[in-house]
């Protein structure tokens, strides 16, 4: 499961390099950025969806001290 987060913590980190790269060449003259932001949000969104099914199932253990 840590293998699995850390992939999408990078794959959200790569979406949101590509878009400032996007920000930057493309000076707002195409949709590029705002396609990047959406993967972005989907990918934060699935992994948000991820972590829980995974405290549901017993995956990630509640650590409470």
């Amino acid at each position: 499961m840590k293998i699995v987060v850390i992939l999408f913590l990078v794959f959200i980190l790569a979406s949101l390099g590509s878009a400032l790269y996007f920000l930057v060449k493309d000076r707002g003259q195409s949709d590029r950025v705002v396609k990047a932001l959406t993967v972005r949000v989907v990918l934060s969104v699935v992994l948000f969806g991820l972590l829980m099914l995974g405290f549901y199932l017993g995956l990630i253990p509640a650590k409470l001290q």
